[in-house]
């Protein structure tokens, strides 16, 4: 990348993950503009933008999705494209893409209707875990342990607003160690593993969950690279999980990756943000 090109990062919050990839930007006199994803417009005739690549880090799925397809219809390089963020945004779409590359998961089921979950749930066997196509953070997740406590959530669901509110995605319950681990990927490269636990069963950091670095195992870490690359993600957290047996199973990918639990529990072992700049600048340069 020459001295007189940019780089931006696409945000509507700048939080702390932001704040470390800024400063690293930063730190290695890299030119760039913090862009609010939420005053971004354009044209079909729109020229392309002055960028040389673009760190798409907007937390909202709609917005980051259309900001990285016009970026990309442009001629921009985005990290991490659109195609990454629809997939990882949608988890129906991500245990397709991890069931195509033949990667081992948790047995999963979707229904199209509240009417048909039922019978899909009965079908995959209690106890089970519900979620959300789109989300986060653990949220409006149910581990549900028989048919009845399944139906009072799927009338919660056919109570939510919008259509695909109410197609149920669920996936068999893991009996775990009391822990999952979250793997980072950067540039189809392990960046590292740590193990999350909590009093809480959805071992998600904002949800209280504590870390603790974990030492890669050659199987874990060619799992966790596998399911970046078959989603199409430079940037990826892929969650896994211990079955009883040790096996690992792949839970889901993000592609928004936040990281700022998992840099306490590596410490200096190793630098996210310095990864992901690392393959920001090389895109910008193929």
């Amino acid at each position: 990348m020459s001295a007189d090109q940019r780089v931006a990062v696409l945000a509507s919050r700048i939080r702390a993950d932001e704040k470390r990839i800024l400063a690293e930007l930063d730190r290695r006199s890299i030119g760039y503009d913090v862009v609010d994803t939420r005053t971004l417009t354009s044209y079909l005739d729109s020229p392309r933008p002055p960028w040389a690549a673009v760190l798409v880090r907007e937390i909202g799925q709609v917005r980051a999705v259309y900001a990285a397809r016009t970026l990309e219809s442009l001629g921009t390089v985005t990290v991490n494209g659109a195609t990454a963020i629809e997939v990882c945004g949608d988890k129906w779409r991500t245990s397709l893409a991890l069931r195509e590359a033949g990667l081992p998961t948790p047995r999963t089921g979707l229904a199209l209707t509240t009417d048909a979950a039922a019978e899909m749930l009965d079908g995959l066997g209690y106890p089970a875990v519900i979620k959300p196509l789109v989300g986060s953070w653990g949220r409006l997740v149910s581990r549900v342990g028989d048919p009845g406590t399944a139906q009072m959530v799927l009338e919660h669901v056919e109570a939510l607003p919008g259509p695909q509110s109410h197609v149920v995605y669920a996936q068999e319950w893991i009996p775990n160690p009391g822990r999952d681990i979250r793997a980072i990927v950067v540039g189809g490269e392990l960046v590292g593993a740590v193990y999350r636990s909590g009093d809480d069963w959805r071992s998600n950091v904002a949800r209280g969950a504590t870390t603790v670095f974990c030492d890669a195992t050659e199987e874990l870490a060619k799992l966790a690279v596998q399911a970046a690359a078959c989603v199409d993600a430079d940037v990826a957290g892929v969650d896994l999980i211990e079955d009883p047996a040790g096996r690992l199973l792949v839970l889901e990918v993000n592609h928004g990756v936040e990281f700022s639990g998992f840099q306490r529990a590596a410490g200096d072992r190793v630098d996210v943000a310095a990864r992901i700049v690392d393959h920001l600048l090389a895109r910008a340069e193929r």
